[in-house]
């Protein structure tokens, strides 16, 4: 679908947005700015996952994702099952009718063609195909800028998010990765660019001089229980995973250092309180983030940065602090390597906290070398995804005068 000549394109934003992740909401706050800065006239509106938390925080109109209020709780109950079943008949034509009111639909970012930790197909994976599948019938460009991909496999995840990403009209990737894993998948991705995670275009909280020796640390935790193939163990991973954390902070609490536990998601919640309670000294206090700038902060404002969650990681190195990452998925090993710390990284399945240890006092005692390394890296980010908004707004408002240019000249290389 095509605007009116002269008149003001629709753009609608995607997701699962205003449901308590940050890293979500941070994507969807960097594809606003970049709206409101390049398009100012363009009006913009949501089909999320929290309407009432993006309407009252960013300012735009928003409508709930699902028909059914229950999606993304456990249907036990023949109504509940029922509920969900006739939610999801609903959902095609409510996703439809949304879809056509737009001449261009944005998914900003998140990892939303992977499924790197639990998911269901007929939950988001379902959403993503009808929006997309809707978008080709009516029209309406669908653009997955700066998303996540992971290889899936066989069943009907694999088919949906492989659909969904041949339907869409523009696609970009956060990481080499996930452009690799949809070419694998059957999606042809010749002309598919690779650039930063959308969180990088976020503007960086001022700070004064970093702390000094034996400064605050930041521990980024999260309610970790394994991925889509790790169900049958999830109580475990999770158990030595908490176990492993808490164990860390309290040989940092032992060395003098105030720690901070952050989250990155509303449901982290528990593990800050189980580590709490478990540690139990005045050095270890929970900060209470509610956006990525929030976390930016607490951050900066740190020693160094230990953090599971993807967003955390980011949030972490754009503002130049050394970070040691327990890494779920290739994801933040891609990420970590892209910042020049890629010898930085412990795996969240396998938390052995004396490594995690060894590891975290090395990184510390190259403490100014690194900061040195990530200025110099997000100087770089910064560049390229001025490149993606420019390869946006050619390939999704052709008719606004922007010069398109050859993006492939621009986006992010792999460090040597």
């Amino acid at each position: 679908m095509k605007p009116a000549h002269g008149a003001p394109a629709r753009v609608g934003v995607f997701g699962l947005l205003g449901s308590g992740n940050l890293g979500n909401d941070g994507s969807l706050e960097a594809v606003l700015g970049y709206l409101r800065a390049e398009h100012p006239e363009a009006v913009v509106d949501a089909l999320c996952g929290g309407p009432e938390v993006v309407s009252g925080r960013y300012g735009i109109a928003a409508t709930r994702l699902h028909w059914y209020r229950g999606e993304y709780r456990t249907a036990s109950r023949a109504g509940a099952i029922a509920g969900k079943g006739l939610g999801k008949l609903v959902d095609v034509f409510r996703t439809a009718a949304w879809v056509r009111r737009h001449d261009v639909v944005i998914v900003p970012g998140m990892g939303v063609l992977e499924a790197t930790l639990p998911l269901r197909p007929w939950g988001f994976p379902y959403a993503l195909f009808l929006l997309c599948a809707a978008g080709r019938l009516s029209g309406t460009r669908v653009a997955l800028v700066g998303v996540g991909a992971a290889p899936i496999g066989r069943g009907p995840t694999r088919a949906l998010v492989r659909w969904s990403a041949r339907l869409a009209a523009y696609r970009s990737y956060r990481d080499t990765l996930s452009r690799d894993a949809m070419l694998a998948m059957g999606v042809d991705t010749a002309r598919d660019e690779v650039y930063p995670d959308l969180a990088f275009a976020l503007p960086t909280p001022r700070v004064g001089a970093p702390p000094g020796p034996a400064g605050p640390v930041c521990v980024g935790v999260m309610a970790f229980h394994g991925g889509n193939d790790d169900r049958a163990r999830s109580e475990e991973i999770h158990g030595r995973y908490l176990e492993g954390t808490t164990r860390f902070v309290r040989a940092l609490v032992e060395d003098g250092r105030p720690v901070r536990l952050l989250t990155g998601d509303a449901v982290d919640v528990p593990v800050v309180t189980a580590i709490l309670d478990a540690v139990d000294s005045p050095l270890v206090t929970a900060a209470e983030a509610s956006s990525l700038t929030d976390l930016m902060k607490e951050m900066a404002a740190a020693d160094s940065v230990v953090a599971t969650r993807y967003h955390n990681l980011v949030c972490a190195l754009k503002v130049g602090t050394p970070t040691l990452a327990l890494s779920y998925a290739a994801k933040s090993d891609a990420l970590m390597a892209r910042m020049g710390l890629d010898a930085y990284c412990h795996p969240a399945h396998e938390v052995d906290a004396d490594r995690m240890l060894s590891q975290f006092r090395a990184l510390e005692r190259r403490s100014a070398e690194l900061r040195r390394t990530l200025t110099e890296r997000n100087l770089i980010a910064a560049r390229s995804l001025e490149a993606q908004f420019t390869a946006l707004t050619a390939a999704l408002f052709p008719a606004t005068g922007h010069t398109p240019t050859d993006t492939r000249t621009h986006t992010l290389r792999e460090a040597p």
